[in-house]
């Protein structure tokens, strides 16, 4: 054989070990047989085998190949024993019945079932039966009314034999809903399909019945949303089919029912389910499907109403809390109320940066100037939960999250920035839940979305407050570093007046 022919064969892992050595003797001599040696097997309690002993680590091709057919053999043949089993137990129960009942005598049709890899099956049973629970078998056993003569039915190309032969054994069954008790779904949806193969009128009322009445997976739904699709049974499918379908939905009346889910929520009384349910429903408002162009999803009309009715709140708490009147609530109900309003404002504004529709609540939260004076009122103590709703926009901003307009963005800043710094050591303290880090992230980046003028402003006012609060304030040095480059190193030369730039302590314009 030429060198090249055996490193092709090498190439290919027909040869396992390359440094074997092929000689030929000049004479036409036949090559002698190969022996091949299986190698032992051992038992996990055996010792290992000598490393002389030891199987070859690196398998040919056809070794692979040959593992792999014995394997897909063994899985055949394991399947055909346990449906032989199966099978064998059905034809038991089919003998058991038709010798209870007398009046049916020795069977007069030879019934075969043959599976497509020619796994048969007969059974003897009788013409009365099938032809009476079987609009199928009455029109083909009906052409022949001779009596006393046996009829041979073969079924072939079967997709499962088993459930074929249970399919015919609960044709003699008299109370089939109470025999499919403890099936599983898949098995009656495989009776079920072939009782309408076959015009088992009784098994498909029965099959449907037992779907109609027992819980579903999400996976055993789909299927039987297929199933049922596919087998076109019309009328008879449609009370099993109410589950998951209703009359046609529209958008006023979808809404109607978001508003009442998201509303009972903003105004529950028990604090741990207000938070099981605001964790539920924000999944589920998560789980968008692209594909599906009939879903409903919540308005942003009532998003936004839930958001003017808790602002409004807010400012109602905050007037109360602030105010000197003695006829007022008492002050730990007060805050305890500002707290949740908060709260509750903040799971909506996460609603709304999810769906993409938060940029008009930036123009809403920095028009509030009435509630951010009555903010600079309240202990801090209480108030900190407010300012986790400006933490909530700057992050989304400077994520590229919100799309708002640079005086948006800036009348946000002007608004709230003092709040959010006054508030900002009770927020890393009192809350376990809040990523610093990310915090100031946010704000780093929403505040190099401004004007270079207005960077200036922002970040100057942030250096003296930093120098003297230290980490109850906010870390932005980030933006504060790139504010420094733009103005100092990397000053852009088509901005006619950036030589006129001026450096002046300033505070926020009003």
């Amino acid at each position: 054989m030429a060198s090249r022919e055996v490193s092709t064969m090498i190439k290919q892992g027909f040869i396992s070990d390359p440094t074997i050595s092929l000689s030929f003797s000049p004479s036409r001599t036949p090559p002698q047989s190969t022996t091949i040696t299986i190698p032992r097997v051992y038992s996990p309690s055996s010792p290992p085998p000598p490393d002389s002993a030891r199987p070859n680590c690196n398998p040919t091709l056809f070794e692979m190949m040959s593992e792999e057919h014995n394997r897909d053999s063994k899985n055949m043949e394991e399947t055909r024993r346990k449906t032989q089993t199966q099978v064998a137990k059905f034809l038991t129960e089919l003998k058991n019945t038709s010798f209870t009942n007398c009046e049916l005598g020795s069977g007069d049709v030879k019934l075969t079932v043959v599976s497509r890899d020619g796994f048969r099956v007969s059974m003897d049973v009788h013409r009365r039966v099938l032809a009476e629970k079987s609009r199928f078998f009455a029109e083909k056993l009906n052409r022949r009314k001779e009596k006393g003569v046996s009829h041979t039915v073969e079924i072939s190309e079967c997709d499962d034999v088993e459930v074929y032969v249970e399919t015919v054994v609960l044709m003699y069954c008299d109370d089939l809903k109470r025999r499919l008790i403890g099936e599983d779904v898949n098995k009656v949806l495989a009776l079920l399909k072939v009782s309408a193969a076959i015009m088992f009128d009784m098994g498909i009322m029965s099959c449907l019945e037992y779907l109609e009445a027992v819980p579903w997976s999400e996976d055993e739904e789909e299927k039987i949303i297929s199933h049922l699709t596919q087998l076109d049974l019309h009328d008879s499918a449609t009370e099993v089919l109410q589950r998951v379908s209703s009359e046609p939905s529209t958008s006023a009346r979808a809404d109607d029912i978001f508003l009442k889910l998201l509303g009972g929520v903003l105004q529950a009384k028990d604090d741990k389910a207000r938070r099981e349910m605001k964790a539920l429903i924000s999944r589920l408002l998560r789980e968008d499907s692209p594909d599906n162009e009939n879903r409903l999803d919540v308005s942003r009309n009532i998003l936004y109403h839930l958001c003017h009715k808790c602002i409004s709140s807010l400012v109602l708490s905050l007037s109360e809390a602030s105010g000197k009147d003695d006829n007022r609530r008492d002050r730990g109900a007060l805050m305890a109320d500002i707290a949740r309003e908060a709260d509750n404002l903040q799971w909506i504004v996460d609603i709304l940066i999810d769906k993409r529709i938060a940029d008009e609540f930036v123009k809403l939260w920095a028009d509030q100037k009435e509630l951010a004076v009555l903010h600079s009122k309240i202990p801090t103590m209480y108030r900190h939960e407010i300012s986790r709703i400006t933490a909530q926009l700057c992050i989304a901003v400077g994520r590229g999250q919100i799309l708002v307009p640079k005086d948006t963005r800036f009348s946000l800043l002007s608004t709230w920035l003092e709040a959010l710094y006054d508030d900002f050591g009770w927020m890393r303290r009192a809350s376990r839940s809040i990523d610093k880090k990310l915090i100031e992230d946010g704000l780093s980046q929403t505040v190099l979305t401004l004007p270079l003028r207005q960077q200036q402003l922002i970040l100057l006012n942030w250096f003296d407050r930093f120098l003297n609060k230290g980490d109850d304030c906010p870390n932005i040095q980030r933006a504060f570093e790139v504010w420094w480059r733009r103005t100092f190193i990397r000053q852009y030369a088509a901005v006619q007046d950036s030589s006129q730039l001026q450096l002046a302590l300033c505070g926020y314009p009003n």
